[in-house]
């Protein structure tokens, strides 16, 4: 079974030292155009025909630029974990979840000019449970717990197959670890229920422009797996 979440071969041409610097030579572009008030998905098409991007580049690219009005307010939303203690908080829990699949995978990351972390994933309703998902819980439960969160929503998108698998999986290591914190939802429109809330955990681009503030918990996570 090939459980390297968000990776393919190509990936090494992709994303090799001589293509990331033509790469960051198309963002600074895409921001420009961006600033200019151009689409985003128009910038990267237009910039990605002029450098010869392949798709892949592409989506790292959307994945990782925004506006310098965006970054500033991303950034000022942004709390520390310290924030969470005896907080409430809501986790947006595909995006975090597979985010640190990828990591543990040893997959691509990109770090957007906003900081949140971002993969490739890309699984457009499609998930299933890899070896690497019980650890990736393990180190979003045990990050906030030993962070002292207070009650702690985890959103999962009912369209996603398995979300029913992987919320039971949440609630067993939750269990484990003696965790009576958790509240674990199937929605139908998980985006959409965080856009008004306060310590958001996510790195969709338009929940963080929307929400009233987040926290960059997927960075958090890599840092202290880098250790």
């Amino acid at each position: 079974m090939n459980a390297k979440r968000g990776y393919l071969p190509e990936d090494e041409k992709n994303f090799s030292p001589k293509a990331m610097e033509k790469m960051k030579t198309a963002a600074r572009h895409i921001v420009f155009l961006l600033d200019e008030g151009y689409d985003l998905k128009q910038a990267a098409v237009f910039v990605g025909n002029h450098f010869l991007l392949s798709a892949r580049q592409r989506l790292a690219l959307m994945r990782s630029v925004a506006s310098h009005q965006q970054v500033s307010e991303r950034k000022s939303k942004e709390a520390p974990l310290e924030a969470v203690k005896d907080r409430e908080i809501w986790i947006d829990g595909f995006n975090l979840i597979i985010t640190l699949e990828v990591m543990l995978s040893g997959s691509p990351l990109f770090t957007g000019m906003d900081g949140a972390v971002r993969d490739l994933a890309a699984l457009r309703g499609t998930y299933r449970l890899i070896p690497q998902t019980t650890e990736a819980v393990d180190l979003m439960l045990g990050t906030l717990k030993e962070a002292g969160a207070g009650e702690i929503h985890v959103l999962l998108d009912e369209p996603v197959s398995n979300s029913g698998r992987l919320k039971m999986l949440i609630a067993e290591r939750a269990e484990q670890m003696g965790m009576d914190n958790l509240d674990i939802r199937i929605l139908r429109d998980v985006d959409r229920e965080l856009m008004t809330k306060e310590l958001v955990i996510t790195s969709d681009s338009v929940i963080l422009d929307n929400c009233v503030s987040w926290v960059n918990l997927a960075a958090v996570c890599r840092e202290r797996n880098s250790r």
